[in-house]
């Protein structure tokens, strides 16, 4: 005897009920996996800055008495610890500018160079420099900017930089701010589209953040000596 119509109703219903699919739960892996890698990266750069933090050095009355001058130096002096600089450094870029990631390093003059051309190579990023006037051959744009004893000037070359790249601009330590907004200033002259500064170090209390027009900024370590 074959059994009610209305009996097969609550199976048939339970087809109707959402059953999560091979691609939900690619998804849902694929998702919890990118927060495990995010907070591992996060963990791992929070314990390499206090690595960086006690490698600095200072120096009382440097270079004239009332200043305390903070050294990077020491960073790049222990293999390990400027590997870890380096790591650091690259971690901080890929979770600051996301998407945004840059076509071009530019460091500038002198300590930028110190670790900006090994940053753009984990970066897979071409590196460009910005000296000092006159020191560049060829055609150069040209910005000023003021020091605490007049006026001085830097250059990029020419063509260094292609209209529309993204770049981002790295120094050692910000401070007053000029040298790296006059940077900033080249790279605009040369058609590039400047993402944000990445700086080692920032000397909080001189404000430089505020010469850098809202641009992004970050900084790995922090000192209001």
């Amino acid at each position: 005897m074959s059994a009610p119509a209305d009996s097969a109703q609550p199976l048939a219903s339970t087809s109707n009920d959402q059953v999560p699919t091979s691609a939900d739960i690619t998804t849902n892996d694929a998702s919890r996996g990118q927060s495990a890698s995010a907070s591992a990266s996060a963990s791992e750069l929070a314990r390499t800055k206090i690595t960086l933090q006690g490698a600095l050095k200072s120096f009382q009355d440097f270079p004239i008495p009332g200043i305390n001058f903070i050294d990077i130096l020491p960073l790049f002096q222990d293999p390990a610890i400027h590997n870890a600089l380096l790591r650091a450094l690259e971690l901080q870029v890929l979770e600051f500018v996301g998407s945004l990631k840059p076509d071009v390093v530019v460091g500038l003059d002198a300590r930028g160079f110190l670790f900006g051309p090994s940053l753009a190579l984990k970066l897979d990023a071409s590196f460009v420099p910005v000296r000092k006037k006159g020191k560049m051959p060829g055609p150069c744009v040209t910005a000023a900017y003021e020091k605490e004893y007049g006026t001085d000037f830097f250059q990029m070359q020419e063509g260094a930089i292609k209209p529309g790249q993204k770049v981002l601009v790295v120094d050692d330590i910000i401070a007053t701010g000029g040298s790296a907004a006059a940077a900033g200033t080249l790279v605009k002259q040369l058609g590039g589209e400047l993402v944000g500064y990445l700086f080692i170090l920032e000397i909080a209390f001189l404000k430089g953040r505020e010469k850098l027009g809202g641009v992004p900024t970050i900084t790995l370590l922090e000192t209001d000596e």
